[in-house]
């Protein structure tokens, strides 16, 4: 087979030498427009399980990178004048010339031609003259470009600003600097590559970096650096460098850009690492994923038949861990821009949600790591709390307002469309009913709807009649007399999303017959084939505003503690929320104040007819979703009024408001939309943010209050599988205290039976664990071990 490859970076190199080994038949020819001792950057870092992998598919390389290796086992976090240390971590870096060095010998040892200096040719002209042509000429990429269409590429630039630099001063450990200045928050990322030298990559955000005085409108010609700004960078970080010198190599600021592609191939064209798809830094290196690529590219070349079979096989095997290592990587830059929201967050908290801001590394992970850390993370958590035990976090008592919660969890709102005329029967009994014997804190009805017309289905729920009063008082009242849980009822209308099947049916399906007239802040559908609704008239509103109060009314009568007003998922308060369903030109339309007009009127008489002692709360929808919708700023504008309105807590989810939104899901994918709210609003009133969505383990939970992203959560579809999920969690970690009380009927399986649970591989578990479908990274030809992060 003819292969060519454009650029010889380390993934085009250990791609043709990979290739060439299995099958020293292949005529392999690289193509780098730079020359053979021209590179960028300073080193390059590999985590263990991708060097178990080099070592198994060429030892005789990996002995030679691992002689050059500079390891360490802790991050050492720099705030305030305090330093934090944290084991366990297990990473290794080199100089990225060393590496470029031994991939070009190894690549001349095995008959690969390299043309060093050399613009590739045409691509098309490539693709007609060989059988294989791979793009792995980077994030800049030519190849991608010149097929950006036939890719579906697009680039993501972020806010802030870095410059890579390399120093001799050589760190012991990973360092994280974090430093206040007049200007903002920077920060930087350093670590070891070698005896001599370190890596010193400073950032910080762009508006930062503009009042610091960096943003000169200088252009730099290529390979030359900003000597000015690295000047300044060395008057900086004085304290930090400790008299040793900083130094560049083309280092000049530059913002990241997140490079994603719907498809990595076409025909016999394939893209590679940094051309494919680009990660943060601070979760590890772009070398790393590239080289993983050229791993998985040449096993399924050597292992398929056909180049299009072996391409779709590689893109297969490595989108799922590509895409995963995205999110985190996303979650991870994300965090880095808003550095300066955690400024005041007591240190070891501070820590602490710094190493778990990419949500791979958790609780459970950092205990596995370093024991002692986690003992301070949790004595830290607990004086904040005001409380002398120290407990798993997920069982701090918590209080809202006037109420009292064991414990931090909250069994979220589900819809079982399983009422018949609006009123709760004998599965919604056992339903909630199990769940609050299971352990929650709290527990959350579904939406209860308002009126018969607010209905989502037949089957919803309502509060409209004395008789569904009286049923709810029922179930209300076997959730007190049989557990320490309280209960919670979410009042809504379904708006525009009414009149449709039950879920099973059809979710958002219109009713074939018996349906009824739906109405909205405007007369826009909700999505393809959904019913048009009627836009609401000054009656309507007054109208749904009076059931609304009645339906409260009712609430209180039954005895709920708690009641939340459901403002999201494109019901009628959420819709009137979003400018996506709202195109009114009234005083109800248009910018957001005017827009927040009604859910607010609506906000005011229910809290007016609730009992003043008992909380109320508010459910938003961070963001929409979709172009021209809400935002995570827009919902911080929206947190903000329903406090100033009187809100208790803010119950944080995303999306469902219009057909057409793209959620990025993901494991506890909407949670740093609750940390926003909670540290841009909440936090200074004194208002509680819930998280919710796709937090499916205690580990998360914990993860979630020790980092100080909110201060309850709520899970759903996790308390659908076990409703004796809390209970269950408590025996997992050994806790029998506070907040975590069996029934009595229910205590002699308060202990794990000793086979029920393979406690030895837990640690691994949750060192591997990745978001559905997600996997580890798999690198073909060894046993996988388990994978290490920055974050």
């Amino acid at each position: 087979m003819r292969i060519a490859v454009v650029g010889g970076g380390p993934g085009g190199l250990y791609f043709a030498a990979l290739v060439k080994q299995l099958d020293p038949s292949h005529d392999v020819t690289i193509w780098e427009r730079d020359a053979a001792d021209v590179t960028f950057g300073f080193g390059v870092v590999f985590s263990d399980e991708t060097l178990g992998g080099i070592e198994n598919a060429d030892p005789e390389f990996a002995d030679a990178m691992a002689r050059r290796f500079a390891r360490w086992t802790d991050i050492d976090i720099h705030h305030r004048g305090e330093t934090h240390t944290v084991g366990g971590q297990g990473f290794a870096a080199m100089s990225r010339k060393e590496l470029l060095r031994l991939l070009q010998q190894r690549c001349r040892d095995l008959g690969v031609v390299v043309h060093f200096s050399t613009p590739a040719p045409a691509v098309e002209l490539l693709r007609s003259e060989y059988d294989l042509v791979v793009g792995a000429d980077g994030a800049n990429s030519l190849v991608r470009q010149a097929f950006a269409d036939v890719f579906g590429s697009t680039v993501d630039r972020r806010r802030n600003r870095y410059m890579w630099l390399g120093t001799d001063l050589v760190f012991e450990a990973f360092q994280f600097f974090i430093k206040d200045t007049r200007w903002g928050t920077m920060q930087v990322h350093g670590y070891p590559y070698s005896e001599t030298g370190s890596t010193f990559i400073v950032e910080m955000h762009e508006d930062v970096w503009r009042r610091a005085g960096f943003d000169t409108g200088e252009e730099f010609p290529p390979g030359a650096s900003d000597d000015r700004a690295v000047e300044r960078v060395r008057e900086l970080f004085a304290e930090e460098l400790a008299g040793h010198r900083v130094f560049a190599n083309n280092s000049k600021w530059l913002s990241f850009s997140t490079v994603r592609n719907e498809r990595w191939h076409d025909g016999n064209l394939v893209l590679v690492g940094d051309a494919a798809h680009t990660a943060h830094f601070s979760i590890g290196s772009g070398t790393k994923l590239a080289m993983e690529d050229s791993l998985a590219l040449a096993a399924c070349l050597h292992e398929h038949p056909g180049v299009e079979a072996a391409l779709a096989a590689y893109e297969a095997e490595r989108r799922p861990v590509v895409e995963s290592t995205q999110r985190a990587a996303q979650a991870s830059l994300e965090w880095f821009e808003n550095i300066g929201m955690y400024a005041d967050q007591e240190p070891t908290r501070f820590c602490f949600n710094l190493l778990t801001r990419s949500r791979r590394i958790t609780y459970d992970n950092l205990r596995t790591r370093d024991a002692e850390f986690a003992d301070r993370v949790d004595a830290a958590f607990a004086a904040s709390q005001g409380s002398e035990t120290v407990v798993p976090a997920m069982f701090q008592p918590f209080r809202l307002g006037e109420l009292e919660l064991k414990n931090r969890v909250i069994v979220s709102p589900m819809d079982m469309y399983s009422a018949v005329d609006g009123v709760p029967g004998d599965f919604h009994l056992v339903h909630l009913g199990s769940k609050a014997m299971g352990g929650a804190g709290l527990v959350m009805t579904e939406m209860v709807c308002v009126s018969e017309e607010g209905r989502i289905t037949p089957g919803c729920t309502g509060l409209w009649t004395d008789e569904q009063r009286d049923s709810w008082e029922r179930i209300v009242s076997f959730v007190h007399e049989r557990s320490t849980a309280r209960i919670g009822l979410q009042l809504g209308h379904s708006g525009r999303k009414g009149s449709t099947r039950l879920m099973w049916e059809g979710m958002d399906e219109p009713l074939p017959d018996g349906g009824w007239n739906v109405v909205g802040p405007s007369a826009l559908p909700y999505g393809p084939g959904s019913a048009v609704p009627s836009e609401a008239t000054r009656e309507d509103l007054d109208r749904i505003t009076a059931e609304f109060v009645a339906a409260t009314r009712r609430g209180a009568s039954a005895g709920f503690d708690l009641l939340e007003l459901h403002c999201a998922h494109g019901y009628l308060l959420s819709s009137f929320l979003s400018p996506i369903a709202n195109r009114r030109t009234d005083p109800y339309g248009g910018s957001l104040a005017n827009r927040l007009r009604f859910p607010l009127e609506v906000f005011d008489a229910v809290r007016s007819a609730w009992p003043a002692e008992r909380p109320m709360i508010v459910r938003i929808s961070a963001t929409d979703w979709a172009e021209g919708g809400n935002t995570e700023h827009d919902a911080v504008e929206i947190a903000k009024a329903f406090i100033a309105h009187g809100a208790d807590a803010i119950d944080v989810s995303s999306g469902q408001v219009t057909a057409d939104e793209r959620p990025a899901y993901g494991r506890s994918y909407q949670t740093p939309f609750a940390d926003r709210i909670r540290h841009e609003v909440a936090a200074a009133t004194g208002t509680a943010v819930i998280a919710v969505g796709a937090i499916a383990s205690y580990d998360d939970v914990n993860s979630i209050l020790l980092a100080g992203r909110a201060d309850l959560c709520a899970l759903g579809r996790t308390h659908l599988y076990d409703p004796h999920w809390t209970l269950h969690a408590a025996a997992d970690q050994d806790h029998r205290g506070p907040g975590a009380d069996w029934p009595v009927q229910y205590r002699a399986g308060s202990r794990k039976p000793p086979a029920s649970r393979t406690d030895a591989v837990r640690p691994r578990l949750s060192l591997l664990r990745a978001d559905p479908p997600d996997r580890v990274v798999h690198l073909r030809w060894r046993p996988r071990r388990e994978p290490a992060a920055l974050g």
